[in-house]
Order: C-alpha cells, then sequence, then structure tokens
C-alpha cells in the first residue's frame, strides 16, 4: 500500500509553543514508518511556516522547554518556507527556498525555488491561540485537505471557556459558579469590578484567560487582595478574563474522548498535582505531580464521568479527539465539567495518550486511529453540496 504523508503541524504564535514541540516530537517517532511519512512543518514564533531542517526530538516537555528558551535570543530564520493554499488544489502546500542571487544582480537580492508538495492528511498539534482555537482549522478547511482533530466551531469553543460554559449549562452539563470580566472594563473600573466579583462570587477564586491552555496565567485568588494582581496577569494574555469559584478540596479528574458521530470516552484518570493546582509548572517543569490511572472512584462515578465527557464533546460539536477536565468535590462528591481540551498534550506520557493506553489503545494505534477519523470526516463532508445548480 502507498505510504499516506502526514504533515505534522507544530509550534506556532503561542505561549504555548515550547509545550507543542514535545508533542509533535512524540507524534513523529511513533508513526508507523510502513504507513506513514511524516512531514514535519514548523510554525515559528513570529508565525512563518516552514519546513523543519530538523525533527523535533523525543525529549521530555521540561527539556523541551529549556532549550526554546536557550535558543530564543538566537533564532534561525528557516531555509524553506512553507505556504498552504489555502484552496482545493493538486499540491497541499508551496515550498519556497531563497538562496542568494548570482553574483551579477544586486546585493542583497534572492532567487526563490517554489517547489509543490503533496500531502494526505494534516495533524495539528499547535496548542493555544492560532492553533487550537480555530484559525488554523479555518485554514485547513479552505485547503480541503483532511486534519486531525475538531474543527472551526469546536476548536474555538473549546478554547473559549466562557463560551464553552455557556454550551455545557444549555445541555445540562454541571459548571462552577463563575463571572466573565472583559479588561476594558477592568481597566476602567477596577474597585467597581472587584466589588461585583465579591457580591457574584465567594473566595477563593480562580482567576484565568479565556482563551488559553496549559494553566497558563492562571491564579488561585485567597481574598481581594489577591485578585486584582490575579486580574492583571491574566489581562497581559487575553482580554476576556473568566473567574471561578473554587471547588472545595477539588480533585482533579480526566477523560479522553475519540471519534466523530459517535464518541467513545477512556477511563477516567486522576492528577495529584505537586502545587496548589495543576498548574504550569506542576504540569512540565515540575516531576512530582502523579497520575492515578485509573483514577480512585466508585463505579457509578467513573460511569459518570464517562457520561459527561461524551455530552461535552457532543455539546460543542466536537470531532476527532478531546480531552474533557472535571473537578470532583471531595466531600460532596459533586462532579463539575471544567473544559474541553481540542488539541490536549500529546506526548507519550501526557494524560490523553496515558488513558487511550490503560483503555486498551496503545499511541502507535492511537495515531492510526486519529488518522483514519480525519480521513472519515473529510470523505464525509465531500458529499455535500456546494451549489445549487442541479
Amino acid at each position: 500500500m502507498k505510504r499516506l504523508r502526514v504533515g505534522v503541524i507544530y509550534g506556532g504564535r503561542s505561549s504555548e509553543h515550547e509545550v507543542s514541540l514535545a508533542s509533535a516530537a512524540s507524534i513523529i517517532a511513533n508513526l508507523d514508518r510502513t504507513r506513514y511519512e511524516p512531514v514535519a512543518i514548523k510554525i515559528d514564533k513570529d508565525g512563518r511556516w516552514s519546513i523543519a531542517d530538523r525533527q523535533p526530538t523525543t525529549l521530555s516537555a521540561a527539556d523541551v522547554i529549556q532549550q526554546a528558551r536557550l535558543k530564543a535570543t538566537r533564532p534561525v530564520r528557516p531555509s524553506r518556507e512553507v505556504h498552504l493554499i489555502a484552496y482545493p488544489a493538486g499540491e497541499t502546500v508551496l515550498t519556497i527556498e531563497r538562496q542568494p542571487a548570482p553574483a551579477e544582480t544586486e546585493r542583497g537580492e534572492q532567487r526563490a525555488i517554489v517547489n509543490g508538495l503533496s500531502l494526505d492528511v494534516l495533524f495539528p498539534v499547535v496548542h493555544g491561540p492560532y492553533g487550537e482555537d480555530g484559525t488554523l482549522q479555518g485554514l485547513l478547511e479552505l485547503a480541503n485537505v483532511p486534519y486531525v482533530g475538531p474543527g472551526v466551531l469546536a476548536s474555538a469553543v473549546g478554547m473559549d471557556k466562557a463560551v464553552a460554559k455557556v454550551l455545557f449549562a444549555a445541555r445540562g452539563l454541571p459548571v462552577v459558579p463563575y463571572a466573565l470580566v472583559m479588561r476594558p472594563e477592568w481597566m476602567a473600573d477596577r474597585s467597581g469590578t472587584l466589588a461585583r466579583l465579591a457580591r457574584q462570587l465567594s473566595f477563593p477564586m480562580f482567576v484565568k484567560p479565556a482563551n488559553l491552555g496549559s494553566s497558563i496565567g492562571i491564579t488561585k485568588a485567597t481574598d481581594a487582595q489577591e485578585l486584582a494582581p490575579a486580574l492583571d496577569l491574566a489581562g497581559e494574555y487575553d482580554r476576556k478574563l473568566l473567574v471561578e469559584a473554587a471547588v472545595p478540596k477539588a480533585r482533579e479528574i480526566e477523560c479522553a474522548v475519540l471519534g466523530n458521530d459517535r464518541p467513545e470516552a477512556s477511563i477516567p484518570g486522576e492528577i495529584i498535582p505537586s502545587r496548589a493546582f495543576y498548574d504550569y509548572e506542576a504540569k512540565y517543569l515540575d516531576d512530582r505531580s502523579r497520575l492515578l490511572i485509573p483514577a480512585p472512584l466508585t463505579p457509578e462515578q467513573t460511569h459518570e464521568i464517562r457520561r459527561l465527557a461524551v455530552e461535552a464533546f457532543l455539546a460543542i460539536d466536537a470531532a476527532g479527539m478531546a480531552r474533557v477536565d472535571f473537578l470532583l468535590a471531595a466531600e460532596t462528591g459533586r462532579l463539575y465539567v471544567n473544559e474541553v481540551n481540542t488539541i490536549p498534550g500529546f506526548t507519550t506520557i501526557s494524560m490523553f495518550a496515558k488513558l487511550w493506553e490503560a483503555s486498551g489503545l496503545q499511541y502507535p494505534a492511537l495515531l492510526d486511529r486519529l488518522i483514519h477519523l480525519a480521513i472519515e470526516r473529510h470523505a464525509e463532508k465531500q458529499k455535500l453540496r456546494t451549489s445549487v445548480i442541479l
């Protein structure tokens, strides 16, 4: 059989850039070379696409982050640019290799060698804004190419935690009490905003950017004095700030979902963070956090979490994959849907992969399944009419 050429898109213009490098390295390393030919497509922090000179290495997320920080002071321009063709075409992308022009031309001029490259399926693993929020998915839809993961709507809603809560509530799913603050409102009336939040919610509160992941920009405010700097920090990352009432003695439960029209849920897992909550440091830089798979739950709790995970997946019209995060009140047993991650961390030791491994689906087989789901969904979409002319 002909090998499928899989374009793995990673990096991106996001504070989650480094995490994406680790995810892409695992995917590329574990694709079955008898069935797939991976093509590493890197998006630099300035948004420029290129064919990676070297494929990302399978280091730990912490090591990748540290290496990226060291290289940040000496960025290297890509030698082969990539431009996605934003309409259905024989080639998926154009590659441009810039070379010095002949000596007789003016100094500084370059000549560009342009080639077309066809890809059978794209595997975006760009976490955060400009990748996980529907913007990249919209570009892939214009190109009319199969791609792994949810589409434009689900990606945008999954990234916007405030909008997601509205859809969860509309479907009857339990969510924690929350309030929304727009950054201009906060900057114009700080005291009034603090007073409103104190009336609406009780301390402690979690303050987070509505459109970001990897727990970046999140603060736990235990009183009014901590609330103002928490809002300032979140406002550095987004114009929309989400404030949530903390769940007392919350347990952090995660469940992976896989599928298109008939999604399935994995067994749930539990995170025991090494810090006050599962923040960026605890996720990627501190190896003391623990994952319990399966989570120590009653059969009834396990069944309910898996049911709610599928419901949350359907509520945002997701496809392909997602990881649904829950908060479980330890004393009351009350369960809350926290968020849906449409491009979860994808290293071999990330929760999404480990949950499916514990459910009987090994990492290489998981990649196979996701690629198959992408092709299946794309084929179904091709059956739709795009014209009223008979």
